[in-house]
């Protein structure tokens, strides 16, 4: 089996690794030096297009950061066109974007699936991801033996574009919850809890959350790097789910209530810190001093 990736960071990154380690040919695309360097690691080999990690792939994965860096990918792919190459969009985009950029695909036969990812890079580094996947029925089940190898779960939700409206809904709770734990495990350090003792209570209790499980320990240590999820690049996804909601009218107090904070956190010069680094800043705000 060979699989091509384009976008070989955090999450791109694991999912290579995981492949590689199944005996899975890895083409990886990247601009980046270090991540061409960790292709290299894994024995993977290192393409120079998109069109060139496609290159009798069975599939093609993308992991990107911006629309633009898919809108590249596509241009890549259309130079060289192979018709029937399926290309699973694992990223969080605007549905439009990708619409149109499945479009410009399946004009040159080629199938673009919607298909975003809900778990960390550090759930992605144990395979323990879920793939919200849409679009074409027959090009998902090609997809699903290599999904099988980097995911825990895959759910098939019908047509394109319904795997972002799912990632949005996800990420809203995601993004609520980091900094429900946050402020709660200041408040319990404010009123002098350990902090270890905080995450094992709690998450023993009705208060827990996935999120919690997987963010409290990074704050009772004060572990945010490396980033499983930069706030940098949450802030994107921020953007993408609150453009979303006011396209459909839909209020969301609690979900707008927690962007501030991550404002702040990025203001801050927290940016290249995990999101669980909102803890550092309420702690801030809070006087909190560890040890005191």
């Amino acid at each position: 089996m060979i699989v091509g990736i384009v976008g070989v960071g955090i999450m791109g990154g694991a999912i290579a690794t995981n492949l590689a380690a199944q005996g899975i040919a890895v083409r990886g695309v990247d601009p980046e030096p270090a991540r061409q360097d960790h292709l290299r690691g894994i024995g993977a080999a290192v393409a120079g297009s998109a069109a060139e990690a496609g290159e009798g792939a069975d599939l093609v994965v993308t992991s990107l950061p911006s629309i633009a860096a898919l809108e590249a990918t596509v241009a890549s792919l259309l130079a060289a066109p192979r018709a029937g190459l399926v290309v699973a969009e694992l990223s969080t985009l605007p549905i439009p974007d990708k619409e149109r950029c499945r479009d410009r695909l399946a004009a040159a036969g080629m199938i673009l699936l919607d298909c975003p990812l809900s778990g960390t890079g550090a759930q992605a580094a144990t395979r323990d991801l879920a793939v919200y996947a849409s679009g074409e029925r027959n090009a998902y089940e090609r997809a699903v033996p290599v999904f099988e190898r980097f995911a825990r779960v895959t759910h098939y939700l019908g047509a394109f574009g319904n795997g972002s409206r799912l990632k949005f809904v996800a990420n809203l709770l995601v993004a609520v919850h980091n900094v429900a734990s946050a402020e709660a495990m200041v408040l319990g350090l404010k009123a002098g809890l350990d902090a270890e003792t905080i995450v094992k209570v709690i998450s023993s209790g009705a208060g827990n959350s996935r999120v919690f499980e997987l963010r409290a320990p990074l704050m009772a240590n004060s572990a945010y790097q490396p980033a499983t999820m930069k706030i940098d690049v949450w802030q994107k996804d921020m953007s993408v789910i609150a453009a979303f909601a006011q396209g459909l009218g839909v209020e969301t107090p609690t979900f707008t209530a927690t962007k501030p904070v991550y404002d702040a956190a990025q203001q801050a010069g927290l940016g290249a810190d995990d999101t669980a680094a909102v803890c550092a800043l309420l702690e801030r705000w809070a006087g909190v001093k560890r040890g005191s």
